[in-house]
């Protein structure tokens, strides 16, 4: 398992963008190494955990829970496979870290990634897919396709900091007992909400947003009479 490229994204201009002055940057680029990556401070002020790169939107993007985003190769190259051979660069997806050899939608919520000699981070949620992202790939129908794949990425939060660069190993340092992947965290808060009290089993490691979510819905699910987690006999799906 190893980092393929660290990628950073510069401000540029975008007409489907919510960010502040209409720029955006998804549109990230390897770099040489060495790239140092620490705690960016808590959202909305914080950005991304990867010195140079730019966070645009700091309302909905970056912080300390969102500080480093990671996708694999492996499922870039499915994606040009299913677009027709259209090319995929590594950051195309707005990834910071492009790896390889490693499951990055199957990690495990709270799993732990060693990258390069110091670097420790933690894997947090999956990503949701905006109108920005879609309008960076130029795909018909690109957010539902997204969502309908459920091949996330992961979203990281750096609990040691470190310096890294392409082609450093990745060894997985931590592997939590439970089952909440990235890809199951992603499908309860888009198309299976009643997958969210199983979300509960990550506890304080996942994403705040997303254990926020998965607590309220076991609250209003929880009366009498019913078991916690359970469906109402009328719910909608």
């Amino acid at each position: 398992m190893k980092l393929l490229t660290v990628n950073i994204g510069q401000p540029r201009p975008s007409d489907r963008t919510d960010g502040p002055g209409g720029v955006t940057g998804i549109d990230k680029r390897p770099v040489e190494g060495p790239v140092e990556v620490l705690d960016p401070g808590p959202k909305g002020s914080g950005g991304s955990g990867v010195a140079g790169d730019a966070v645009c939107d700091l309302r909905h993007h970056g912080g300390s829970d969102q500080a480093v985003y990671a996708f694999a190769r492996e499922e870039l190259d499915a994606w040009e496979r299913e677009l027709d051979g259209r090319k995929l660069p590594n950051g195309v997806f707005g990834e910071n870290f492009t790896t390889l050899g490693l499951d990055v939608s199957g990690a495990r919520i709270g799993e732990r990634w060693r990258v390069g000699a110091d670097l420790v981070l933690e894997v947090t949620s999956g990503r949701i897919p905006c109108r920005t992202f879609a309008h960076h790939l130029g795909e018909r129908g690109w957010v539902r396709r997204f969502t309908q794949r459920a091949a996330t990425g992961a979203y990281l939060r750096v609990i040691e900091p470190g310096a890294v660069r392409s082609g450093d190993p990745i060894e997985i340092v931590h592997r939590p007992d439970h089952e909440v992947t990235a890809a199951l965290q992603f499908r309860a808060v888009t198309t299976e909400g009643t997958l969210l009290p199983a979300l509960l089993a990550a506890g304080e490691a996942l994403h705040p947003e997303a254990l926020r979510r998965a607590r309220e819905y076991v609250a209003r699910q929880g009366g009498p009479g019913r078991r916690a987690g359970a469906p109402p006999e009328h719910a909608g799906h």
